[in-house]
């Protein structure tokens, strides 16, 4: 295995890590917006579901740069 294949598969191995860490941040972020919901916080709930929006769009882009690495 060549040093640059060495390189792309620790790259992808830390981006599934950053990623498995996005869907935990994720999860929290639900709970949270949930819980501001049921107690009356709705613009801070509003807001922590645009974050929500975000962080599933940057997911996306992760696991695309993965696979592509993953591939190569």
């Amino acid at each position: 295995m060549s040093d640059n294949s060495d390189a792309k598969i620790a790259t992808a191995d830390a981006l599934t890590l950053l990623l498995h860490n996005q869907h935990a941040i994720c999860a929290a972020i639900e709970e949270l917006t949930k819980w501001l919901s049921e107690n009356g916080v709705s613009s801070v709930a509003a807001n922590a579901a645009g974050a929500l929006e975000a962080l599933d769009t940057n997911a996306q882009g992760i696991t695309e740069a993965i696979m592509q690495l993953r591939r190569s």
